[in-house]
This record gives structure tokens, C-alpha cells and sequence, in this order.
């Protein structure tokens, strides 16, 4: 496993990383979560990224008996605030009440005593940007957190937030956490650029889209029914994906990897790590065993021929696909808050 300094600051974390969402406290079982887990902390990945909002706390219950059991200086621990926990009007949002209460509540759920990344899940327009960064700056100062990092923010609000912290002179976010992948490139022209001038590391997640980027997926035939595609409560993440002419480009870059001796999930892994600025990439498994083939993309260099074919053979996918939004992940947020 290789790793990667988050952003300017001097945190290193794994390459690759173990994401939470849409498995450990749902759709997986305690002990088949644990032993994915265990497999990652085994195979170098130390960054294991939750929220509070995934399966309403049972995902970092989960992650934090898993972890438990290793030393605390051997693994990042992420988690995030933002998404409604609740029906009332200070259960959602970055307000510093929500914030202090839901940061007390996950590190309860976690079994720890401090935080490594707390992260913004969404930007919050109802609350004033002063109030989030100092909310999430005194928790640093009491040691409950150690770095912060927003999720599914825009340029302008990355900009805005690097702007008054500097003014107000508070802890700067180091990372942030967009959608990235082959498919959905949104985040290079702008996002990219300004956060490598004042270093804030891209933790990205849905490196494989969704799981279109392994090839599972065939043009002209049935979606697998063991599949994420398959499954009502979690396809609406897939929304814009599963488009016969994007099918059929996925299926050539087979080719690309085949001849650098990798798997089409390893491809988009190493494409994705080809940026300097992202710090790592999150992956999601319901087996130890996608975690063991996954780790392996860590390291990996593409050919600058390879990167030219692939952009070439998906020219226009950015098109064929939605601009990313953050409606359909709240969509799957809300119904398993109304479980």
C-alpha cells in the first residue's frame, strides 16, 4: 500500500480507503463487515471513512467495534455531520448545535475519544459559514477532532471557506470529498485546480461508478441480479449510468487493462490516483475478497498513451451522464432514516 500526505497537511493516508456507505449496518451483517475490515486494516488501508447519517449510526457502531480492536494510532477514522438525523429543525444542517451534539453522539457510536476527519457532508445555505468553521474549530481546540474536510461542496464554497478562516484565523479544511471517476469528471477544470493552491486533498468517492467501471455491466443484456443495479434501494445512485452507449464504452476500455495486466476495477482505481491531488480513493466491498483486488491498484502508473485512449474511447461521457447532484444520495439517506 502506498500512501499520500491529506492535502498540506502532514496526515498520510492509504491510497485506498474503506468506504461504509450502502453496506455495514444494512445491507451486510456484523461479522461479514468485520472480517472486510479486518482484511483492509491487514492490507495497509488505514483510512475508513462513515458517517453518522449511514443506517442512522449502526455504520459507525460497526466500523468502530471493527477497529477496536487495533491500536488507535494505526488508522484515520472519518466520519461526517450535516445529513437530517431526525424530524426536527436543528436535527439536520451545520448549525453548531447540530454539529457539537452529532459529533458527541459519533464519537459515543465510534468507541473513541477523538475524531481524525469530521466532515461537512453537504454545504448548508441556512447557516452562516462563520458559524460552521468555528463550530468545527473549537471542536479541534478541545482535541475531539483532529482535522476537518467538507463533502460534496462546490469551488465557490471551498473558496469561501479557505477565504474566512483565514480572516477569522481558524483551522483550514485539509480535504474534500467529491464524486470522481472515469464518468463523472466534473471536479477537474475548476474544484481541482483551486484546491491544489491551498491544499485541501481530494478523498474521493464511487471511484467505480457505482460499479460500472468493473464491467459487470454488458451492453445488451440483464442487469446481474446479485448487482447494486439490481436492487431498488440503492440503484438510485446509479441514476444516469446505466445507458446503452456509455455501456458499450466502458466494454472497450477491457482492452487497456488487459494489456497492463490489470482488472477493469483496477484501471479506473489507478486512472483516478494518476491525480496528485487526490489523496485517496474510497471504495466500497461486501467481500474481503474485492478488498484484497482492489488494494492492488495502489501504485500502479498509467502510460500517458493509456490516459489519452481512455479519454478518447469515453469523449463525451461527461455529456451522456447527469451533472453530478447530491439528490439521489439524499434520496437513499432519507429512506433509510424512515426505516
Amino acid at each position: 500500500m502506498k500512501y499520500r500526505r491529506l492535502g498540506r497537511s502532514g496526515l498520510k493516508v492509504s491510497e485506498i480507503s474503506l468506504g461504509s456507505w450502502l453496506t455495514y449496518g444494512g445491507a451486510i451483517d456484523k461479522g461479514q463487515s468485520e472480517a472486510i475490515i479486518d482484511k483492509a486494516y491487514e492490507l495497509g488501508i488505514n483510512l475508513f471513512d462513515t458517517a453518522n447519517v449511514y443506517e442512522l449510526g449502526a455504520a459507525e457502531q460497526v466500523v468502530g467495534r471493527a477497529l477496536s480492536k487495533y491500536p488507535r494510532a494505526t488508522y484515520v477514522l472519518a466520519t461526517k455531520v450535516c445529513v437530517p438525523m431526525g424530524d426536527g429543525p436543528n436535527e439536520r444542517g451545520l448549525s453548531r448545535k447540530h454539529i457539537v451534539e452529532q459529533c458527541e453522539a459519533s464519537l459515543k457510536r465510534l468507541g473513541v475519544d477523538y475524531i481524525d476527519l469530521y466532515q461537512c457532508h453537504r454545504y448548508d445555505p441556512d447557516t452562516p459559514l462563520e458559524e460552521t468553521l468555528r463550530a468545527m474549530d473549537d471542536l479541534i481546540t478541545q482535541g475531539k477532532v483532529l482535522y476537518t474536510g467538507v463533502s460534496m461542496w462546490g469551488a465557490e464554497s471551498l473558496l469561501d471557506s479557505v477565504r474566512t478562516s483565514q480572516a477569522l484565523n481558524l483551522h483550514r479544511i485539509v480535504s474534500n470529498q467529491p464524486q470522481y471517476n472515469m464518468l463523472r469528471r466534473g471536479i477537474e477544470k475548476v474544484l481541482v485546480p483551486l484546491c491544489e493552491r491551498e491544499g485541501i486533498g481530494q478523498i474521493v468517492y464511487s471511484p467505480l461508478a457505482q460499479g460500472m467501471l468493473t464491467g459487470k455491466y454488458k451492453p445488451g443484456q440483464p442487469v446481474p441480479s446479485d448487482s447494486r443495479a439490481a436492487d431498488p434501494e440503492q440503484n438510485g445512485a446509479m441514476a444516469g449510468f446505466m445507458k446503452e452507449e456509455l455501456l458499450i464504452k466502458v466494454e472497450k476500455l477491457a482492452a487497456i487493462a488487459g494489456r497492463n495486466q490489470l482488472s477493469m476495477a483496477q484501471l479506473a482505481l489507478a486512472w483516478i490516483l494518476r491525480l496528485t491531488n487526490v489523496s485517496s480513493c474510497i471504495i466500497g466491498a461486501s467481500r474481503p475478497e474485492q478488498v484484497e483486488h482492489n488494494v492492488k491498484a495502489s501504485g500502479v502508473k498509467l502510460t500517458t498513451e493509456d490516459v489519452q485512449e481512455i479519454d478518447h474511447i469515453l469523449t463525451g461521457s461527461e455529456a451522456v451522464i447527469e451533472t453530478p447532484s447530491a439528490r439521489s444520495v439524499t434520496a437513499i439517506h432519507e429512506a433509510q432514516r424512515q426505516k
